[in-house]
């Protein structure tokens, strides 16, 4: 078996460079200013979020954190664009549901949300609510549902496009109802809300970061949220799931992915900046002003991100598929 050692110290030097050059860029890591792309607009709830989280991690980190707004295609450019950036540690990406609803909604998508990406870990949740124009008839949700079912095809329900997580929660409200409205897409969720408000459509789902002002000031019909459990934001407001539409649950949640091959070492160090800046009082306090949520600590970790992924697809691939809806 003499033969085969050369071989062996051959492989086992590789193995021991590589290892060495690891180590090397984790100490050294970062070094250079880290950029950190959006798929959505700047402003926009994203925007926010991610720019909020970069001030703490430029602050751990000790480089800049560069956002980068690469929108187009409900987030499908900008993910596209991160699988083939070079993985040496300095392109991260922050994406909400639409990592995991891209696949039914675009089907000659170019990167896997599964495989193309290194998994880096759960930022925060913004639940959703459900309103309706302020002279809807129903007051309460016990009403909203009795009339929903007997008005179906006279309700007019808004949503901010394919794939927008408002586009998600009123298709699986029509599942839960099992009633069929008329739905009406606009481009984003701020003209949605405008039509709402102004009385054109009935119905709408959005997040908090844009509802809880108009909500408070009552400038529309507000039934629940749509977590699981009450929110600390609106702790008086019962949940969908409470009031009779079991388990249902929709939620904004934002993960931070990395280009496939990025070092495992510079994953953990962003990864426990990632930690330690959502423990920052000047972040939490940003989120809570939004109605945002930081998730737990053991969903910020990569397989727990991964895992939550793969739930998310395995969830909403069946319901957009049975609607019908897709982007060609």
């Amino acid at each position: 078996m003499l033969f085969h050692r050369p071989i062996n110290i051959a492989l086992s030097a590789l193995a021991l460079s590589f290892s060495i050059a690891s180590s090397v860029q984790a100490a050294d890591y970062p070094s250079r200013p880290i950029t950190l792309v959006v798929p959505f607009a700047a402003g926009g709830p994203t925007d926010v979020v991610a720019r909020s989280l970069g001030a703490e991690l430029g602050k751990i980190l000790k480089q800049p954190i560069v956002v980068e707004n690469r929108t187009g295609a409900g987030g499908t450019v900008a993910a596209n664009y991160v699988a083939n950036a070079a993985p040496d540690g300095y392109t991260y990406f922050i994406h909400h549901n639409g990592m995991a609803t891209a696949t039914a909604l675009y089907p000659a998508l170019k990167y896997d949300p599964l495989t193309s990406f290194e998994y880096v870990g759960e930022v925060i949740d913004v639940p959703m609510t459900l309103l309706a124009r302020k002279d809807f008839p129903a007051s309460n949700m016990a009403e909203f549902i009795t009339y929903a079912k007997a008005n179906a095809d006279k309700i007019n329900l808004a949503n901010a496009g394919p794939g927008a997580v408002s586009q998600l929660c009123g298709s699986l409200l029509q599942q839960a109802l099992d009633v069929k409205f008329t739905t009406i897409p606009y481009q984003g969720t701020g003209p949605a809300m405008s039509a709402l408000l102004g009385g054109q459509v009935d119905v709408l789902c959005d997040q908090t970061t844009q509802t809880i002002p108009h909500i408070q000031a009552g400038n529309v019909k507000f039934y629940g949220v749509t977590t699981l459990n009450r929110i600390s934001k609106l702790p008086d407001a019962p949940t969908l799931n409470e009031q009779g539409l079991k388990d249902f649950e929709v939620k904004v949640w934002h993960g931070i992915y990395a280009p496939k091959g990025t070092p495992a070492a510079d994953i953990a160090i962003f990864n426990k900046a990632l930690k330690a800046a959502l423990k920052s009082p000047e972040f939490t306090a940003r989120m809570a002003d939004l109605g945002a949520e930081i998730v737990s600590e053991d969903r910020q970790t990569p397989e727990s991100l991964k895992k939550w992924v793969q739930s998310e697809i395995n969830k909403w691939t069946p319901i957009l598929k049975a609607e019908g809806i897709n982007v060609n």
